[in-house]
């Protein structure tokens, strides 16, 4: 069929098929130049998109791997994670229970504590009472504090005499024991 039809040289073909595919067409052309330059213009999209299409398809394959990895490696630190929580959170277990015994002797000893405030609250109030009846006790201490004082004023005049007495017997006895002084063999 190629045979019969009157063609022109190649080059002149695809110069043709450009203008004549840009420039008008006849959709009611039968020739068989139409068939021929619906193939070139198909094959001419065909190779665009190609260029297009394949590139993309690769960066697609590309990311894809890259996205199975992040979500391996993901899948991977997650179950080292588990792990990790699962052998943590027997550790804090076992703490949180020995905290909770802790906790009940702190119950305890508050407990306690609150006893013995409240038998101290009854002592100072049994201290307040006492010290109301140390009342008259003071007044009788400060009695005995001024007897006290007139008793060290009266043995400081006993002193005093005493003294003035020895300086007096001191003078008038001096002499004569001092004659019998030089008797005495010591």
């Amino acid at each position: 069929m190629a045979d019969n039809i009157n063609t022109q040289p190649p080059e002149d073909t695809h110069a043709s098929v450009n203008l004549s595919v840009h420039e008008s067409y006849d959709p009611m052309d039968q020739s068989p130049y139409a068939l021929d330059r619906l193939s070139h213009a198909f094959e001419t999209s065909a190779r665009r998109w190609e260029l297009i299409v394949y590139p993309s398809m690769f960066a697609f394959i590309i990311l894809a791997a890259y996205g199975f990895y992040l979500v391996f490696s993901l899948a991977k630190d997650m179950h080292y994670l588990t792990i990790s929580v699962d052998s943590n959170m027997t550790l804090m277990s076992s703490n949180m229970q020995a905290m909770a015994d802790h906790i009940g002797q702190l119950t305890h000893n508050v407990r306690a504590m609150t006893v013995q405030v409240e038998s101290m609250a009854v002592q100072v109030e049994s201290m307040a009472e006492n010290v109301k009846t140390l009342e008259p006790m003071l007044a009788s201490i400060k009695n005995m504090d001024q007897s006290m004082q007139s008793m060290t004023m009266a043995i400081n005049n006993i002193r005093n005499d005493v003294g003035s007495m020895n300086h007096h017997i001191g003078q008038g006895m001096g002499r004569p024991m001092s004659f019998f002084n030089s008797f005495m063999p010591w």
